[in-house]
């Protein structure tokens, strides 16, 4: 998941994950993220995995491809940024092929995640194992599955995601990571709507 320095004016609090999920106290997100209207926003938690629900507007073929093709997510990294950062992005998706992101306010504070893929079922399923690092060297090891159902005029996007080291980390990816992610996804994919309608 992508994650910038609270200096690019990110409002998902992201670049605090690595942080908050590898020892660093997490600070809160100045910026409050709320779900677009008709949109639903459902967690549940368990021990130390989530599952979070968010309806989407748009096919689940054009989400899955938003959510792991190179170029679409080096878009919508930055799609709500303030000011410019660094992301880099290299995708391989093919079971046993990795995707890497990188970034992060300056080359100093660098932010990076590897998931390697397990499971690659356009557009209905993916699952990943996920390795985040951050400046401080310190990782984290996650196993990530998304899934994407037509859901009216939109995609039902679940995503589960175990490993987290402690119950702050889990809810901290909960309430900050994925809500972030899904508002940048959305942001992205309206303005591709909007585009279209032209």
């Amino acid at each position: 998941m992508p994650a910038r320095h609270r200096a690019t004016g990110r409002c998902d609090g992201v670049d605090q994950l690595l942080s908050a999920a590898l020892g660093a106290s997490p600070r809160r997100s100045r910026c409050l993220l709320h779900p677009g209207e008709g949109n639903r926003a459902v967690t549940e938690t368990s021990d130390l995995q989530l599952r979070l629900t968010r309806h989407l507007p748009a096919s689940p073929e054009q989400v899955f491809d938003a959510y792991t093709d190179a170029e679409k997510q080096k878009i919508w990294f930055s799609i709500l940024d303030e000011e410019p950062g660094i992301v880099e992005i290299e995708v391989d998706l093919r079971v046993g092929g990795q995707q890497t992101a990188i970034w992060g306010p300056s080359p100093d504070q660098l932010f990076r995640e590897t998931q390697t893929f397990l499971v690659v079922d356009r557009p209905h399923r993916l699952v990943t194992e996920s390795v985040g690092s951050g400046p401080d060297g310190m990782t984290m090891t996650t196993r990530v599955e998304v899934t994407f159902e037509p859901d009216g005029d939109g995609t039902l996007v679940t995503v589960i995601q175990s490993g987290f080291p402690a119950v702050e980390v889990r809810d901290f990816f909960t309430q900050e990571v994925w809500v972030g992610a899904f508002a940048r996804i959305e942001a992205y994919l309206r303005r591709g709507t909007t585009a279209a309608n032209r």
